[in-house]
């Protein structure tokens, strides 16, 4: 094994990415001392009867003192007002790292407030659930996921000791420029949320159709829609307000293809829709191929995946 990577980890946010994390880092023996913060008094309790943290601050500001790694679990919407705060309080040579769904805006409001002694690695595990809170989290989420992270620059030696933190829960770790993470993960996540909440809207909207038909007759396909739609919605408020042309952009050409298929059905093509139909599943195929598709090992609750 690993072994310890960090003395002291400070978790700002205890939600089910850093419980997770917690767990993950107890399970392991990745960090000696896990000191957490969180808004609510019942969800700092929660973290210490859960055993993820060893102990909890009232505020970030507390929680952040003598970290070594400071990982920002928080809303995207309030990482810079997090970072303001907790600024002045951090260790010199700590690492401070988020796990954000949109990587340019966070790098954008939390970099101009971090001192210059300290090392600012930005980071995205595309791991979750529809679950959500401390209660939710488990120390396998992060098992043969990937977590991607935009340096921007960072120490080598900083952001070489986060991937080993992150491998050492078993993520695979990537590297990439931080506008082009907010490119694909448009593609691969955000706008198929906004699709999948859009068609959740579509059948609550129509009267036709009772709340109970919808409900009893649910095929696999909406359930699949529900279960996404699920997702926390401070959350993903702040992802399409923080990645707003790269989500407008895909969806702009989502309703292309969407407008293609319109006229293929319109005019009886079923040459063109079996053609398209086949090269998607393909896409499906390898997504199953590359191990992305089942949840990780001794998720035990029945959900799939959900990155953000």
């Amino acid at each position: 094994m690993m072994g310890q990577v960090y003395d002291r980890v400070a978790l700002i946010g205890l939600g089910l990415i850093a419980s997770s994390m917690g767990h993950a880092m107890k399970k392991w023996g990745l960090a000696g001392q896990i000191t957490g913060h969180a808004k609510t008094a019942e969800t700092r309790a929660a973290a210490l009867e859960l055993g993820f943290c060893d102990e909890v601050s009232a505020t970030a500001s507390e929680a952040v003192q003598g970290a070594d790694l400071v990982v920002l679990a928080v809303p995207v919407g309030a990482m810079g007002g997090v970072a303001a705060e907790i600024a002045p309080h951090l260790k010199p040579g700590a690492t401070v790292t988020d796990v954000g769904s949109v990587k340019q805006a966070v790098i954008e409001a939390v970099g101009p407030h971090l001192p210059a002694n300290v090392h600012f690695v930005p980071g995205h595990p595309l791991a979750g659930t529809e679950h959500s809170g401390p209660r939710s989290g488990f120390p396998t989420l992060f098992v043969n996921r990937w977590t991607l992270l935009t340096p921007q620059g960072a120490d080598p030696a900083a952001v070489a000791r986060l991937r080993a933190l992150w491998e050492g829960m078993g993520a695979n770790v990537e590297e990439m420029e931080a506008g082009h993470h907010d490119l694909v993960l448009a593609v691969t996540s955000h706008t198929p949320h906004l699709i999948a909440y859009t068609m959740v809207g579509v059948a609550d909207h129509l009267r036709r159709v009772t709340e109970s038909e919808v409900i009893k007759y649910s095929a696999a396909g909406f359930r699949d829609f529900t279960r996404i739609a699920a997702s926390d919605p401070t959350m993903w408020r702040d992802v399409f307000l923080t990645n707003r042309e790269a989500t407008l952009d895909i969806l702009g050409r989502f309703t292309e293809e969407l407008f293609t298929l319109q006229r293929a059905i319109r005019m009886g093509d079923g040459a063109m829709l079996h053609d398209y139909f086949t090269r998607t599943r393909a896409i499906r195929r390898g997504i199953i191929e590359a191990g992305q598709d089942t949840a990780a090992p001794d998720f035990g609750r029945g959900a799939k995946e959900d990155e953000a």
